[in-house]
């Protein structure tokens, strides 16, 4: 057991964790970290970094589980959550979700093997936290004064498609699924709590099933060499995105998304003159 390699894995964990559910890019933060200081690709092999940096998201996927577990279990009909909308015939359906999940899901699975060999780079992670950070900005400042959906049981089929046209736009690494749904969603007449809220939830499938997509594309690159750089970045993913979640949902309707833009447009410049 090399203790090096299970100290890598808890510091990418750590940095997905943090940075999943905040609208920065988890999978562009990774990119960065890794191609800065530790060179994962070397370490192992170009697949199994990639495979890596999949497949741990499935930690921060269980966190989302245990924090919506309530909501997620009303969707699937599960448990009776009655609130005002509810008790009006309003919901959230799980059909509602599925709409949101179907453009990014099928523009993913037709060009996953491209995305994993062209864009997982610094280049094009630069570009796409300055991308996301301006489309974030445009969010905030165009966006309604009144948000007209205060709650997830308020969202239409129309809401739910729009931000899932939205989620597309984080297929590029760098510009970050959370950032680009909330952006649409608050752009489209929801709070940035419910577009968060309404992103957290979307996760769960699309992001469990691009892992498992991976991991079981590339299940030959699960050694018992690599075993413990696997494990010990589930384990870190999960735990600080348990933290992270709770923090950022108290947080994004005080700030809203203007402070994250500003942060990614200051980390890309610190990084290209650091790399470039």
């Amino acid at each position: 057991m090399n203790l090096w390699e299970i100290f890598v894995g808890i510091i990418l964990g750590m940095v997905e964790g943090l940075t999943e559910f905040a609208p920065v890019s988890s999978t562009g933060h990774m990119i960065l970290v890794d191609d800065m200081f530790f060179h994962t690709r070397d370490i192992f092999t170009e697949p199994v970094a990639n495979t890596f940096k999949v497949c741990i998201q499935l930690g921060s996927i269980l966190a989302v589980v245990i924090v919506f577990k309530d909501r997620i279990l009303n969707l699937l009909g599960l448990k009776k959550e009655i609130n005002e909308e509810q008790a009006q015939g309003q919901r959230l359906k799980l059909t509602q979700v599925i709409v949101g999940l179907l453009p990014a899901a099928v523009l993913g699975f037709l060009f996953e093997d491209y995305i994993d060999k062209e864009l997982f780079g610094t280049p094009t992670v630069l570009i796409g936290l300055v991308g996301g950070a301006l489309l974030m900005i445009a969010a905030d400042w165009f966006r309604p004064a009144r948000p007209k959906v205060q709650t997830l049981d308020q969202i239409t089929y129309k809401h739910a498609l729009i931000v899932g046209l939205f989620q597309c736009i984080a297929l590029w690494p760098g510009f970050s699924r959370s950032g680009s749904t909330i952006s649409g969603g608050v752009l489209v007449g929801l709070n940035h709590r419910t577009a968060s809220d309404f992103t957290f939830i979307m996760a769960v499938p699309i992001m469990a099933g691009a892992s498992s997509l991976s991991l079981i594309k590339n299940w030959e690159y699960f050694t018992l060499d690599a075993l413990p750089f696997f494990i010990a970045g589930f384990i870190s993913a999960f735990l600080f995105a348990l933290f992270s979640i709770r923090y950022f949902l108290k947080l994004i309707n005080k700030v809203k998304l203007v402070p994250f833009a500003i942060y990614r447009i200051v980390l890309a410049i610190v990084i290209y003159f650091l790399a470039f």
